[in-house]
């Protein structure tokens, strides 16, 4: 079905072919989405991005099957008069660039700002200048802390569901005080949000706001030393993969204590899919794109990723899997943690009669496969090299 002929939206219109402008289509997601886009629809992408390793595979020019129907870019939309352009070539543009890594908002919050707010404002303001649709892509850390984490520890209303579970109309965005960097990126995405949903209210600008809940699956993020720099901390799940290919301890922040849902990133981009081919059902609306039944802690989520790793790898675990630091060991001064996520998927099951299927044990071990099957020798190889004295 690579040429999609015969496609139908949700309520049964043949889906005409689009063109779409993805910034930030050499992201994790970006190459997920770009490789569902081609392989079974009929639409056109213009890839804009920096860098283009991780859909090398879709542009080479062998793939004659699409050879037409992607292009990429290689543009900072900082600085770069081609943007507006591109914008205006498409008939929906989706914004996916950000810096998304937490070990960054303490470090570098300016930078984290600007990302997430200042340089998304020209995209925003040539989509709505130009009429042309906006997927927008924010964070579930918009959320930012429960109402239950105010509550005393032992309070029976934090086991209360209203007061952790997070839907896009009624919870509100808390956020810790002004000397916790960590919330530079969470408060840079919501206004970003805002000013998207006032564009609509005003200019009558066509969007759609995801919020995604811990997208997880093979080519997120990076492995410190080997395809990434050595000093960076990536996100959750490639710190942890990163250990086991190490054979280190996880490091548990605080704890591992936090709680957070995981989503398969196959699952999520049928989600996007819906919302691109479904604008009547889509457009001013804000999704929640999560998996609420794969809900554990941090140290949980350590556990089971030492328990699938052993299964694929075939190597025993290491006698002390995990080891306990602090937050501040971990990402510096400033860090602040949101205690509990779990997004109610009400708004996105009406809209797009959508749910998510897979079990976090088995994204777990498909991610893990891949990661072993990518990195396992990179990583031998950098560990036995002679350290010089």
């Amino acid at each position: 079905m690579a040429n999609g002929a015969g496609r139908l939206d949700l309520d049964g219109r043949p889906i005409k072919p689009k063109t779409i402008c993805m910034i930030g289509a050499g992201g994790f997601i970006g190459s997920h989405l770009c490789e569902k886009l081609l392989m079974e629809t009929p639409h056109k992408v213009l890839a804009l991005d920096v860098y283009n390793d991780k859909i090398q595979h879709l542009l080479e020019p062998n793939t004659v099957e699409w050879a037409d129907r992607i292009q990429f870019h290689r543009i900072n939309i900082k600085h770069d008069s081609r943007l507006e352009g591109l914008v205006k070539m498409a008939d929906l543009t989706i914004n996916l660039a950000a810096i998304c890594t937490p070990a960054d908002y303490n470090t570098r919050p300016l930078d984290t700002i600007y990302s997430n707010f200042i340089d998304a404002l020209p995209v925003v303001k040539y989509c709505s200048e130009n009429n042309k649709r906006l997927i927008h892509f924010s964070t579930c850390e918009v959320y930012g802390k429960t109402i239950g984490s105010f509550l005393p520890k032992d309070h029976p209303l934090r086991q209360d569901p209203n007061f952790y579970v997070l839907n896009e109309e009624t919870s509100p965005c808390i956020f810790g005080s002004i000397e916790k960097q960590r919330w530079s990126y969470a408060c840079a995405k919501q206004l970003i949000e805002r000013l998207v949903y006032a564009e609509g209210a005003e200019n009558g600008l066509e969007f759609t706001i995801v919020r995604p809940f811990n997208w997880i699956g093979p080519r997120m993020d990076f492995i410190p030393g080997i395809d990434g720099p050595s000093e960076g901390v990536p996100r959750v799940l490639a710190c942890f993969s990163n250990n086991l290919l190490r054979r280190e301890p996880l490091k548990l922040v605080d704890g591992g204590e936090s709680q957070r849902t995981f989503i398969y990133i196959k699952d999520a981009i049928e989600a996007v899919l819906l919302m691109i081919e479904n604008p009547e059902r889509a457009n001013g609306h804000i999704f929640n794109v999560g998996n609420p039944n794969n809900e554990v802690t941090v140290r949980q989520l350590a556990e089971m990723m030492t328990q699938v790793y052993a299964k694929v790898s075939g190597e025993t675990a290491i006698e002390s899997p995990t080891v306990d630091v602090s937050s501040k060991e971990f990402y510096g001064e400033g860090y602040d943690d949101s205690d509990k996520r779990i997004p109610d998927m009400t708004i996105i099951n009406r809209q797009l009669g959508w749910d998510p299927k897979t079990s976090l044990w088995d994204l777990l071990e498909s991610t893990l496969t891949y990661q072993h099957r990518t990195y396992a020798e990179a990583v031998k190889k950098a560990t036995s090299k002679p350290v010089a004295s």
